[in-house]
């Protein structure tokens, strides 16, 4: 199994090393593992002038499974919009088409007084994301900022196809039925033509699915509800913005940002595997950031790139007994519990494997 690594800007090198050694504490148990490391986002900048090298991008395609820790930087903000790191993150999920984003947001016990909920609303919550990927506002056409009757106007597109929506509405059915069978669709129909088509496939594809309930939500309620009542929820399906948004607040149910896992697939399920989380630029170099998100990516990569549920589940539980014995980086840090660095969380982890 090969995985290119792309441990990025910011505190991502710290965070994709304590992966790292999650992945080479299993090559010493006999996993077939060939890892190779490449520079992205600003770091590809820096290297070779460009947020997603030639190197990079070749590496990333003949690889099994990617492994990305987090991009961009305040020094990077004043460079040209195409050489910044956020593109190199867009253009690679392009380039790779990486359609479909899961995002689960599950609250560990021992973290439910870290939530900025009460313990009453979240406790049990386990709820997963599906997000579409390469498509909507973010790389729609045209798109750019010009003068327009003597004043600077800036526009976008939100454009889907009907193919974009119909292949990621597979995959969250798909889901939704190895899960509690409920699927809720978000999107703004009542305002976007966009929306409306989004809508119409997602009630063609649920013909596919008898057995998982379908259900849908405008996604200014959406994001009501996911602070009001967010066990309501088991599988949500939305577009790429939305989706952005949403995940985003969904993350501090569980506790912290620093805690939840992303996939981003294909249609063969080759994957790219980060944190939600950005480059968190105020805390790098400090050895303070939370690796566990990281660390439960490759659980992800294991459970849906390798197809090996197992090995999945070995790293989830290492997780969960490291939680369990009241280590915690200072994200997640409450009167009580032990205060760890990134890479003592990591070496936690790694012994409790």
């Amino acid at each position: 199994m090969k995985i290119a690594v792309l441990p990025g800007d910011g505190i991502g090198p710290e965070i994709v090393a304590q992966a790292v050694k999650v992945l080479e504490a299993l090559r010493a148990d006999g996993a077939k593992i060939e890892m190779e490391t490449a520079p992205i986002g600003g770091a590809g900048y820096d290297a070779a002038g460009d947020p997603l090298p030639d190197a990079t991008l070749r590496l990333a395609r003949s690889a099994d499974a990617v492994l990305l820790g987090a991009v961009g930087g305040p020094q990077y903000d004043t460079l040209d919009r195409p050489l910044r790191p956020e593109r190199g993150l867009l253009r690679i999920r392009k380039e790779l088409n990486l359609f479909a984003n899961l995002r689960p947001a599950l609250l560990y016990p021992e973290l439910a007084g870290a939530s900025s909920l009460k313990p009453d609303v979240v406790s049990g919550l386990d709820l997963m994301i599906v997000r579409e990927l390469t498509g909507d506002v973010y790389f729609g056409q045209p798109r750019g900022i010009e003068l327009r009757n003597g004043e600077r106007v800036g526009y976008n597109t939100m454009l889907y196809s009907e193919s974009e929506v119909r292949r990621v509405a597979h995959v969250a059915f798909g889901i939704a039925m190895k899960r509690g069978k409920k699927l809720c669709s978000v999107e703004k129909a009542n305002v976007l033509e966009c929306s409306e088509l989004w809508k119409e496939v997602m009630i063609e594809v649920a013909r596919d699915y008898p057995e998982v309930a379908l259900s849908h939500m405008y996604v200014d309620n959406a994001a009501m509800q996911l602070i009001r009542a967010p066990k309501q929820f088991d599988t949500i399906v939305t577009g790429n913005i939305f989706g952005d948004i949403l995940s985003d607040a969904a993350s501090m149910l569980s506790g912290s940002i620093g805690m939840l896992p992303s996939a981003s697939l294909d249609e063969h399920n080759k994957g790219m595997y980060e944190p939600i989380h950005g480059s968190a630029p105020d805390i790098a170099g400090k050895n303070l950031a939370n690796p566990l998100a990281t660390i439960l990516s490759v659980a992800m990569m294991y459970r849906y790139t390798f197809a090996d549920a197992a090995t999945a589940e070995r790293i989830e539980n290492a997780v969960k007994r490291v939680i369990a014995r009241g280590l915690r980086t200072g994200d997640i840090w409450t009167e009580g519990t032990q205060k760890v660095s990134c890479s003592e969380m990591g070496d936690a982890v790694v012994k409790a494997l």
